[in-house]
């Protein structure tokens, strides 16, 4: 779907179309974060199955996390993934995840993630993860590790369009927002102000941000690719037109009534009610014509989530 801001127009086109919308001068950021396996998969002392849910590293072999099930796996309990692999409890947060320790022998840590975690699939796909998924539930750019989620408006792109796009003039600027489990909890409040964001951490360099404020300043257009990029672009963005290289954590939380000013399109998949997402989309296209959109969307049997559809805002 290809929506026009300006003209409050809606068409419908493949996504191999999307090179017809941009030209020579305008510039992709592209998320170029990598999916980990998340999941961790083992049993409390009793014999019971748990899961705990990795959300970021912390300090050397401490992390965030969620745990299933969460009233049994209290500070001190240990949940044992694999010989010479343990889980130990050691908090609550204050938003209910879990602070753990991961004991590893005999090797390290991201190497026993690597070897006995599971990819996250998005859990309304009904089976277990497949070899498969560790590259399918990927983008063709993915490099850095660290998110629990895709950034999924990257997984149309194939090698093929990228190199059309760079044939056209389309320059790229790599960025990094890992991806957690937050920016899927749905708005439970009525007042969206209430909503607690969880921090995502990124980066963006300086060749990358030189790029993009150079590419407003002759003209061109920036293109956000995903929701986590936009997020990303308006963290760096200055009021005086440039981008600013960095790195650190984002809670950033865009939604009506305000004013995306750090790109000029967003590409970026259909999200669910009550999203963070959608309320993204509302913030870069306007309540009205998101709605619309939404509704058009849903007229003519889009696909949602992950694997789904997806949207041109121009």
């Amino acid at each position: 779907m290809v929506v026009d801001r300006s003209a409050g127009t809606i068409a419908h086109h493949q996504f191999r179309d999307l090179p017809q919308f941009l030209r020579a001068g305008d510039a992709l950021a592209l998320n170029t974060t990598r999916v980990f396996k998340a999941r961790l998969l083992g049993h409390r002392d009793s014999g019971a199955p748990a899961e705990v849910f990795l959300l970021r590293s912390l300090e050397g072999d401490t992390w965030e996390a969620m745990v299933q099930p969460g009233a049994k796996l209290k500070p001190g309990r240990r949940v044992h993934i694999a010989p010479g692999f343990e889980v130990e409890i050691l908090d609550v947060t204050d938003r209910g995840t879990r602070m753990v320790r991961l004991h590893v022998h005999e090797r390290t840590v991201a190497s026993a993630i690597a070897l006995h975690g599971h990819v996250p699939l998005p859990p309304y796909i009904a089976r277990g993860d497949a070899s498969a998924d560790a590259e399918r539930y990927q983008t063709v750019f993915a490099r850095q590790e660290g998110s629990v989620a895709a950034p999924t408006a990257g997984l149309h792109f194939t090698p093929e369009l990228l190199e059309t796009l760079d044939a056209n003039g389309v320059s790229r600027a790599d960025l990094v927002l890992h991806v957690g489990a937050g920016t899927f909890r749905p708005v439970e409040v009525e007042n969206p102000d209430e909503h607690e964001m969880h921090e995502e951490w990124f980066h963006v360099g300086r060749t990358a941000a030189e790029l993009l404020t150079a590419t407003r300043q002759a003209g061109g257009r920036v293109c956000a690719v995903g929701t986590t990029s936009l997020r990303t672009l308006e963290t760096i963005y200055r009021p005086d037109g440039r981008y600013v290289a960095g790195e650190g954590e984002t809670a950033i939380f865009l939604r009506p009534p305000y004013h995306v000013q750090s790109a000029d399109l967003l590409v970026t998949n259909f999200h669910l009610p009550r999203s963070t997402l959608l309320m993204l989309v509302a913030a870069f296209a306007g309540y009205d014509l998101t709605m619309e959109a939404y509704a058009t969307a849903v007229r003519e049997g889009y696909r949602f989530y992950s694997y789904g559809d997806a949207m041109l805002l121009r």
